[in-house]
């Protein structure tokens, strides 16, 4: 199975090697000659249209260039035609991309740009009257003030001219390579596309929320560290998605820019050292070697440095850095997720390698596209939500696997404080502290409890005849009568070697009493197999009405067991403590 996972896995990673390769290989191309003869495009139907092979592009590399000067001096400078899963530097100079079209009459279309990470984005075209029409949209304007508010960077074709318009696009951004689709909409075919969108990142924004506050909600109620990571992984990338896909512009902070940086700037570095941490968190890497624990500390430190740096400086470098340091930390979860996998000593870690593994892959298309080894593409732009989407469910899964272990393991360990190792029964502390609290209750409502002394007067014989094991199959065999014998909240405890007592709430008469503890003789006489046959045991029972006066919960148990040693007549095995005053 595990030889299976891996030869898959290497597949994957050999396939997006060889993908990664075709694209540098196209992009490192030469461009073709100047297709200054493109036709316009004629728009119909309502199927979206693509501007590969139907626009050209220039890059400017003094960034100064007005419109009115690329009018001027257009047959001077040299267009090239643009290509699918072409890639331009914007750190090389302003990116324009140039067509012509014709929208029919009464109708109205668009052009959306693929993805909104980019700092400036402005449409120009002239109208029927000559004027520039300029609109304007990406990261440095708030979304309220683009000409076509949304998620991504749209803007509006002239409607109603018959003749074919130019249009001329500009990029501009300081760290971002552009590959992005450029598409023309018409309309409804536009909203149709923004209305799928919204009910898929709804479904998962409410998804990841639903998760991110049941994980909070967990973490401190029962105090779980993972459970809180977990919280704060989903949080982080949550919001790295919200600013990255231009949901958190569109609905959140339409006014406010500030906050659309601050929060793109949290992808990938921050949600990717909260990924760590939870890891780190989940496997404790200090297990196998305290020096690998505490290279997972630098390596977080580390992230979160080139973060604060990136949002300083604002510099291809520092985000370059920033995905240096993202790969690292990839490849150090991976690592934690494998060696949880194999480890045998907790089987929730190999769900939580599960979980991370489609997320893991999938992240590496959008981290090549970072390095502009990769166009954009549905995985560079989409597979980071299909990968947490899978993660989710499943890592949430898995935390309460563990938590439900954990907390197991440490009822287990309260229970051997409280309790006798051998019959599981409550301990003689554990009992006298229940029976204090129930003659506190049965003063206060004027009724009667009992409690019965039990021994085991046979079991020094069965020690002597058939060795100390059976002896301890005895105790065992008369725990599990004692449970038995009680119902509701009473409760039975070993309270000496070979005693017991049975503690029988109020409200309890004295025939009562007598009818349970005639049950405890019975139950020694019945034959059990796990005993050497033709073996019973021999119980000796006082019964003790309480309460007494002037008697606690340890005065109370006390006078039961002493009633034990003062039987004057060893062949009577029930004997009530009243009778021996």
């Amino acid at each position: 199975m595990r030889r299976s996972v891996l030869r898959a896995f290497g597949a994957v990673l050999l396939w997006c090697a060889s993908s990664w390769g075709a694209a540098a290989h196209a992009a490192a191309s030469p461009p073709p000659a100047d297709p200054s003869g493109l036709a316009p495009i004629a728009l119909a139907g309502d199927q979206p249209v693509h501007l590969y092979q139907r626009s050209s592009y220039w890059v400017d590399p003094a960034r100064r260039v007005r419109l009115e000067d690329i009018e001027a001096s257009s047959q001077d400078i040299r267009w090239n035609l643009r290509r699918r899963d072409q890639q331009y530097s914007l750190q090389d100079g302003v990116l324009w991309i140039r067509f012509d079209a014709v929208v029919p009459p009464g109708e109205q279309w668009y052009l959306e740009v693929g993805t909104g990470v980019y700092g400036q984005v402005q449409m120009f075209h002239r109208d029927r009257d000559g004027r520039l029409v300029m609109q304007q949209a990406g990261t440095q304007v708030p979304v309220a003030q683009w000409s076509v508010p949304g998620r991504l960077p749209t803007f509006a074709l002239a409607k109603d001219d018959p003749q074919p318009v130019r249009y001329w696009v500009r990029v501009e951004d300081e760290r971002a390579d552009f590959s992005a689709p450029v598409t023309l909409f018409r309309q409804d075919a536009l909203m149709q596309s923004r209305e799928q969108e919204q009910l898929l990142f709804g479904a998962f924004f409410g998804l990841a929320a639903l998760v991110a506050l049941a994980s909070m909600a967990n973490g401190i109620a029962f105090r779980d560290r993972a459970f809180l990571s977990f919280a704060m992984f989903i949080v982080l990338l949550a919001c790295s998605h919200l600013g990255r896909a231009g949901v958190g512009a569109q609905y959140l902070w339409r006014e406010w820019r500030i906050w659309n940086d601050t929060v793109t700037a949290l992808w990938p570095g921050v949600a990717t050292a909260a990924a760590l941490w939870f890891v780190k968190v989940v496997t404790d890497p200090a297990r196998l070697s305290r020096a690998l624990d505490l290279a997972v500390w630098a390596l977080i430190a580390a992230l979160l440095g080139a973060v604060a740096l990136d949002v300083l400086i604002t510099s291809k470098v520092s985000m370059t850095l920033v995905l240096v340091l993202t790969g690292l930390a990839l490849l150090a979860i991976l690592g934690m997720v494998v060696w949880g996998w194999l480890d045998d000593t907790e089987p929730h870690l190999r769900l939580v390698a599960w979980g991370f593994l489609p997320l893991l892959v999938l992240a590496l298309f959008p981290l090549a596209r970072g390095f502009g080894l990769m166009p954009t593409n549905v995985l560079t732009r989409q597979g980071l939500f299909l990968g947490m989407a899978l993660l989710l469910p499943i890592l949430y899964y898995a935390l309460n696997l563990r938590l439900i272990a954990r907390r197991e393991d440490q009822m287990r360990t309260s229970a051997l404080s409280r309790n006798d190792a051998l019959t599981g029964l409550p301990h003689r502390q554990g009992f006298i502290e229940r029976l204090d609290t129930s003659l506190a209750h049965a003063r206060g409502q004027r009724q009667q409890l009992a409690v019965l002394g039990v021994r085991i007067s046979n079991l020094d014989a069965i020690a002597e005849e058939f060795g100390r094991e059976a002896a301890e199959k005895a105790l065992v065999i008369a725990g599990s009568h004692l449970r038995r014998v009680i119902v509701d909240f009473d409760m039975a405890a070993r309270v000496g070697e070979r005693e017991f007592a049975v503690l029988l709430e109020a409200p309890m008469t004295p025939e009562a009493a007598a009818s349970r503890a005639q049950q405890v003789v019975a139950s020694g006489l019945r034959q059990v197999e796990a005993l050497p046959a033709a073996l019973t045991l021999k119980f000796h029972v006082t019964i003790a009405m309480l309460p007494h006066p002037h008697m606690d919960g340890a005065a109370s148990l006390r006078w039961a067991l002493e009633g034990l040693d003062q039987m004057p007549d060893a062949r009577k095995l029930i004997y009530p403590l009243a009778a021996l005053a």
